[in-house]
Order: structure tokens, then sequence, then C-alpha cells
């Protein structure tokens, strides 16, 4: 099943944030229910992958200003059928950014489940959104691409800055906890 994988990362990440079961719980029913899970078309909602951006040092961290969502998050995007997400992710971070020096952490850093207002002819719909680290190994030059207004690094500590997105701020406590920062 082209799903397992996923649903294997998530058990790890289950075990390592067991306060996390309801979010849990939620990625769980709705892939295990969904074989399309992974496509954007999926009205309901879909899987989306995301990047914890950080630098080399882990002390700042690189946020885009989406255009469309018009606030300050992570870099990600669609899964568009593939259901490896770590390189979906990574594919993203590299779209989103130009950086060209990234390497994926291979376990699930962060889960979120998060609406996403109707647009166009698109519904309101739900990202189920898995979250990797990924760090930037080489210059921290970016290219602002057409998603974004703009891209920020942003030290730690200076987050609120830009962001109140309780889910941004998770990823810090889970960042500066884990000890890397």
């Amino acid at each position: 099943m082209h799903r397992r994988p996923l649903l294997d990362l998530i058990d790890r990440y289950s075990e390592k944030y067991p306060e996390e079961a309801e979010t849990v719980s939620r990625f769980r029913e709705f892939i295990s229910r969904r074989a399309d899970c992974f496509e954007r078309e999926l009205k309901e909602g879909h899987i989306t992958g995301s990047a914890w951006i950080v630098d080399r040092c882990g002390e700042r961290v690189l946020l885009t200003h989406h255009r469309k969502l018009n606030i300050w998050v992570q870099l990600g995007g669609h899964a568009d059928g593939e259901a490896d997400i770590a390189s979906v992710a990574l594919k993203e971070a590299y779209e989103e950014s130009g950086l060209d020096s990234l390497k994926t952490e291979p376990e699930i850093f962060d889960l979120d489940i998060h609406p996403i207002p109707a647009r166009k002819s698109d519904p309101e719909h739900l990202h189920y959104d898995v979250r990797f680290v990924i760090r930037n190994e080489g210059v921290s030059d970016f290219i602002v691409s057409e998603e974004s207004h703009d891209l920020a690094w942003i030290d730690l500590e200076d987050i609120e800055t830009l962001t109140t997105e309780e889910s941004i701020l998770r990823m810090r406590r889970k960042w500066t906890n884990s000890g890397n920062a």
C-alpha cells in the first residue's frame, strides 16, 4: 500500500508526541480511508508536505510570507500524488527558496491539520500537513518565488515579530526543546 510508509512515520511520531494523539488519530483515519489522500483534487482535503528550514547553526528558520494566505508560515506545498512526503517537503523547499544545499531529516517533525479558505473554484478544504526539518547546509541567499510576497531568515526568539500562528510557535518550541537550537 502506497500509504503504508507515511502511516509508519506517523506511528513513530505518535510515540514521540503522545500528547498529540487527537491529531495523529485524525491523520490515520484520513489516510486509511482515502487512497487518494495525496491528490490535490480531493475536495475534502489532502496531504501536504512542509519544511521547517533551519540554518547551519540551527538558530534561524526560513519563513515565507505566503502570497495566497497572506501570512508568514513555513515553506511547503501539495503532494500531487507523491506518497514520499519527505521528498515533497524537500522539493517545495527548493522550489520556493532556491536554496540548493538542503538536507531532510528522516522523521516527521510536526503534524498539523488546518483549513484553507475557498478561493476561485476551490472550496474550503483541509491541509493535512506533514512537516520535516530541513537543514540548509550551504549559503543562506534565497530567491523569492511567485508563491511568496517575501522570505526571511528569522532568529527563533524573534518569530513573533512575523507571526503568531500557533503551529509555527509549536514548531519553535519543539525545535528549542530538542536541543538543536
